[in-house]
């Protein structure tokens, strides 16, 4: 198959998968799914990713009038006031002042707001890999939750996962995935994307692994 006869949606999901499943996969992300790390690494989680939102989203709004990335920029997809929710549960109404981020997580932000700035192609990149991904999954670690820390189901402390406004994600997700087959690129600039894509996926992996590198499991 080519780039110019393999739906865009399709190539970015195949050249992603790998990277994909190193992120799902990643020590962090499966010690906190077997229930063997304490609520502190995953407020610890939620804080990295509300950094990371912050900066998709206020660094979008930018894009709104842009031909390439402002159609993906639906407000039903926004996460950083769910963040907000849940780490006002989790650390309590003076968050703002306790959270860090990792220095990871201050390259994957730094990336993103430079392909707001200059790239709206590579910002879409980024798009399409936080939020495709939070309506595929992220439902397990919702339950996990719930089920381990005792967080009221669907409530604060994980209404991240909880997209109130989008009734059905599977149609969602479709839409979104022709919004990527219409993209407003040529194949050159496709590859490019998809290139990005992958450098997200890594970013995001150096995030789990400084995670894991602060929450380590006794053997």
């Amino acid at each position: 198959m080519n780039s110019s006869s393999t739906p865009f949606s399709t190539l970015i999901r195949t050249a992603s998968h790998e990277l994909h499943g190193e992120a799902h996969d990643s020590t962090f992300m499966s010690d906190l799914l077997a229930g063997t790390l304490g609520v502190d690494a995953y407020t610890r989680y939620t804080e990295q990713l509300w950094f990371v939102y912050r900066a998709i989203e206020e660094s979008g709004r930018e894009l709104a009038d842009n031909p390439v990335a402002g159609p993906f920029l639906r407000p039903e997809l926004m996460r950083q006031a769910a963040l907000e929710r849940d780490l006002a549960h989790l650390r309590g109404a003076g968050w703002r002042e306790s959270i860090t981020a990792l220095p990871a997580t201050e390259e994957y932000t730094t990336r993103i707001k430079e392909c707001a700035r200059t790239w709206p192609g590579g910002y879409v990149a980024h798009h399409y890999t936080r939020y495709l991904g939070d309506l595929s999954g992220g439902q397990v670690l919702r339950s996990r939750a719930e089920t381990t820390w005792g967080f009221a189901r669907k409530g604060d402390g994980v209404r991240f996962y909880v997209f109130e406004d989008i009734s059905n994600p599977a149609a969602f997700k479709r839409t979104y995935r022709e919004l990527l087959d219409q993209v407003l690129a040529d194949d050159l600039e496709k590859q490019r994307i998809i290139a990005e894509c992958k450098r997200a996926f890594t970013l995001n992996i150096g995030v789990l692994r400084a995670l894991s590198e602060e929450f380590r499991v006794s053997a």
